[in-house]
């Protein structure tokens, strides 16, 4: 997702709109620009690659003016080069979008043929041509800003800047998240609270089909409809002020170690004060007459979902259908009435999961979101939203944000469970004990951080990997394989441990490596015969395991990581931290870029 920044301010604006970018890296991106107004002059300058090629342009070229926009891009149409950054400009007015205007082609051709001229690939030069067209033809740059809007089709955030005004910006959004900020005598726009930290503490979100005129003195804002709307002012949460990786090499580094603490809190939050009932904190969602659980999500969000898919038709005896939001929404899958739709996401905005949500949100009982940002898109939308309270993520792998949608997820589970008579006081609270105990485990996991260290050296060399698991833990086995391509580029795929026969195995060779997650369960021994297949053909199997499976299978293979002991149900949360240190220093070794992998966005808000 591409991130946005804007400035009427006191002081210069180029120093500042340039670190703000920076708080905005953990989008990805892979080009950067701003633009400035000076004496009524507007002025731009962009690069491609990392901000700091930005910020040696701005060395030998810089730009004055108190009044800006900027813009990291992540690129949908057109490639990573100059010309396609933002801002884009034609005239009097310069632009930055996030999202994508899905009518730019018929705009384009329209515009074409009253001989307005394109130099780009992309959808954006669409709108700041077609707003220029409206200027030059007398529109004052609010009406221009408002006829361009009104043309336009798809998901965009933008913002607006103009020659000649040094006090005003313009700011629209619909499908991508945009916020407000307010300043003494300085307002701000930003993709998030994040990029508007260090200016603001009081931010106002925009909503679906706002259109936001700012000035120094303030801002006005008007709905869809076009009437004013009074939006709420927020503080901004002390873990945005103070976004930084401490003692860590990287984002991701210190996500990982964060997990106790957040998946505590995450805990605490959900159970009674005496430990042994959970508690969800909207009473009115009710799992005992429900006939089926619809779940969306994406990415890491969607292998949470499978895990929870496992818990929901086992615990609460509730079938589950679940999809990918992409092919969802596509897919228009009949409802039922009395079903529940789940969506889980770490931002909250990741735009089919959006969409997915507004085409199950007539045709059932409730829907209910599960995410990170409580003040995103998805949470607003949803009848119910149960946070993860995972804390800010910034590194694109999602670690922290995983466990904690996971332990939420356990706790719906043993909610319906109980509404259902499915689970008696006895085992709830067994449950919940084990859940109490998970930041403890969750240490000891971590503790074995030297020896799968140990082991990523070896790991790095390899081309591809295998991941496999058994039940809930072959969700875990995706999640692993996931997370090592995601960030060392190492192809890896994850498989059931019993599909292995029926094709994956004709990849085994002493090269291949086979990371197989088995604890101790009922599944167990039949994994372990999976994995004696891959041992019989020459593979490497690196075994994670506790110490009970450690001493049953560990002979022969060529490196066994013990977890700690875990209630059955809550294995995939401790199963986590050993597949997400293994893409970690597997990429650390090989000198990738951890917390912003190429061609990957943190949150993805366009199709």
């Amino acid at each position: 997702m591409c991130g946005i920044v804007g400035i009427l301010g006191n002081h210069e604006a180029a120093p500042i709109l340039v670190d703000a970018l920076k708080r905005l890296e953990y989008r990805g991106y892979d080009s950067a620009g701003i633009a400035t107004v000076q004496d009524g002059k507007l002025e731009r300058r962009r690069a491609v690659g990392k901000l700091v090629n930005l910020s040696d342009k701005l060395v030998h070229e810089p730009l004055r003016g108190r009044a800006g926009i900027g813009h990291t891009r992540w690129a949908t149409h057109g490639a990573p080069t100059v010309d396609n950054a933002h801002p884009h400009r034609a005239g009097d007015v310069a632009v930055v979008h996030n999202g994508i205007i899905e009518n730019y082609r018929d705009l384009r051709k329209e515009l074409s043929s009253a001989g307005v001229g394109f130099e780009t690939e992309t959808d954006t030069e669409t709108v700041v041509k077609l707003c220029m067209t409206h200027l030059n033809t007398g529109s004052t740059p609010e009406q221009a800003a408002r006829q361009t809007v009104a043309r336009l089709e798809g998901a965009y955030a933008l913002c607006f800047l103009f020659d000649g005004c040094e006090d005003l910006l313009i700011a629209t959004r619909k499908g991508s998240p945009l916020a407000i900020g307010h300043g003494d005598g300085e307002m701000f726009v930003g993709s998030d609270a994040l990029a508007l930290a260090p200016m603001t503490d009081q931010i106002t979100y925009l909503e679906e089909g706002d259109f936001a005129v700012i000035t120094r003195q303030g801002v006005e804002i008007r709905d869809q409809a076009g009437k004013l709307a009074n939006r709420e002012k927020r503080g901004i949460s002390k873990e945005a002020m103070s976004a930084d990786k401490g003692i860590y090499k990287h984002y991701m580094a210190k996500e990982i170690a964060e997990q106790p603490s957040v998946l505590a809190s995450a805990v605490q939050y959900y159970t009674d004060a005496d430990h042994s009932r959970i508690v969800l904190p909207e009473p009115e969602l009710d799992f005992s007459n429900i006939d089926k659980i619809t779940m969306v999500a994406c990415g890491t969000a969607y292998l949470a979902c499978n895990v929870a898919k496992y818990w929901f038709e086992q615990i609460a005896r509730l079938p589950v259908e679940l999809d990918v939001a992409s092919e969802f929404r596509y897919r228009e899958p009949p409802l039922s009435a009395n079903s529940i739709a789940l969506f889980v996401s770490q931002s909250g905005e990741t735009a089919d999961t959006l969409a997915a949500l507004r085409y199950c949100s007539e045709n059932v009982a409730k829907t209910v979101a599960v995410v990170n940002v409580a003040e995103s898109s998805i949470s607003r939308e949803a009848d119910i939203s149960l946070p993860i309270l995972a804390g800010m993520e910034i590194g694109v792998a999602s670690t922290k944000a995983f466990t904690c949608q996971l332990a939420v997820l356990a706790g719906l589970v043993i909610a319906a469970a109980r509404q259902r008579g499915r689970l008696d006081a006895k085992s709830e609270a067994e449950i919940v004990t084990a859940l109490y105990g998970l930041p403890g485990l969750l240490n000891q996991a971590l503790a074995q951080e030297t020896a799968i260290k140990s082991t990523c050296a070896q790991l790095s060399k390899s081309k591809d990997a295998l991941f496999l698991g058994r039940g809930q833990m072959f969700p875990l086995a995706m999640e692993g394989a996931l997370k090592l391509k995601e960030i060392s580029y190492i192809h890896a795929e994850g498989y059931a441990s019993g599909e292995l026969k029926h094709g994956p195995i004709a990849l085994v060779d002493e090269n291949m490596p086979v990371i197989v997650m088995a604890p101790k369960d009922a599944l167990f021994d039949k994994t372990v015969s999976n994995m004696q297949e891959v041992m019989a053909r020459g593979g490497r199997v690196l075994l994670v395991t506790d110490s009970e499976g450690a001493e049953i299978a560990s002979e022969g293979v060529w490196r066994t990581i013990i977890m700690p002991k875990v209630h059955p149900m809550l294995a995939p949360i401790i199963y986590a931290v050993p597949a997400q240190l293994l893409a970690y220093h597997t990429a650390v070794h090989k000198g990738t870029d951890v917390d912003q992998p190429r061609n990957l966005a943190k949150s993805v808000t366009v199709e």
